[in-house]
């Protein structure tokens, strides 16, 4: 009897280390994977789980969340033979964590080396020019690989991204030379249009110029034969205004005729601009009688057309 005593406490104390084995708190964002005697049986969600002890144990801790693995740097060929450092980094999630630990031996390992080996794949499928200028699709193309590859291991790939592409020194200071001369014959040509836009403008401008020019003399020349055939009209008026006064026997208009051409004579030889010093013969009395006929002609006009009224 002395012995039982001992005996309980030992009983309580292995039921209390028992209910400790046999309870699990899993974490949130993770899950856990129950073995019995070493074969999966179930998956444990975050919270709290009582599983038998002893014959029961914990067999793989996954992490549900999203995780960022990194692509080491390695050398890749391209299509037209150049060679460029590439890496990267790979975004997945796992779906089932008793896949993820034993469809696979070490996951992240697998999932690095699956993605270095497509990036050498579809980059080496590819010229320069397009791996340089195309970094979205490759992104995607080797998304879509990635993906269905990893699909049987319970694991989502979400996004793969190139970091950086980066050719060799000889080969960026060539592209940078060839830049700079597209860049120079870019300028040159646009130079060269801009010289031509202004010469056709500039010729455009001179033909209007040339046009409206045209088009002002015409209407001076019409101007001015308009204004010659009306002077002509008027002094066909006025000869038939004298011949008439001639016939009717009137002297003074003869002397009004004849002033006024000896009038018009001088005038014009007085304003010639070839001419500074004029010496003609003037007589002055044969000039005034011919003025005093004009005054007599303008009075004998007077008269007749104040009878008349």
């Amino acid at each position: 009897m002395q012995g039982t005593p001992a005996v309980i406490i030992a009983i309580f104390v292995f039921a209390v280390v028992l209910v400790f084995m046999g309870v699990r708190r899993v974490a949130q964002g993770f899950n856990y994977t129950v073995e019995r005697f070493g074969r999966y049986t179930k998956t444990l969600d975050p919270g709290l789980h009582v599983i038998v002890p002893v014959f029961d144990q914990i067999g793989a801790k996954m992490n549900m969340m999203e995780t960022v693995l990194d692509v080491p740097t390695q050398e890749v060929i391209t299509r037209d033979n150049a060679m460029v450092s590439v890496d990267g980094v790979v975004f997945f999630q796992v779906l089932s964590a008793a896949r993820a630990a034993y469809e696979v031996n070490n996951l992240t390992h697998a999932i690095v080396n699956l993605t270095m080996t497509n990036i050498r794949t579809v980059m080496g499928s590819m010229d320069l020019d397009e791996l340089l200028s195309k970094r979205d699709d490759i992104n995607q193309r080797l998304l879509n690989i990635v993906d269905d590859a990893t699909s049987p291991w319970g694991v989502k790939v979400t996004r793969i991204e190139i970091k950086d592409i980066a050719p060799p020194r000889d080969l960026v200071d060539a592209m940078a030379r060839q830049m700079k001369a597209e860049r120079e014959k870019r300028a040159v040509i646009l130079e060269a249009q801009g010289e031509r836009e202004s010469e056709i403008l500039r010729a455009e401008g001179e033909k209007q110029a040339a046009i409206l020019e045209a088009e002002g003399r015409k209407e001076a020349a019409y101007r001015d034969a308009e204004a010659r055939e009306r002077l002509a009209e008027a002094e066909a008026r006025a000869t038939q205004m004298v011949s008439k006064a001639i016939e009717d026997g009137n002297v003074q208009a003869i002397n009004y005729f004849v002033a006024q051409k000896y009038v018009d004579a001088v005038r014009e030889m007085a304003t010639a601009q070839n001419e500074k010093i004029i010496f003609m013969p003037i007589e002055a009395t044969s000039l005034i009688g011919a003025l005093g006929g004009i005054g007599e002609l303008a009075k004998a006009t007077f008269a007749q057309k104040s009878a008349t009224d």
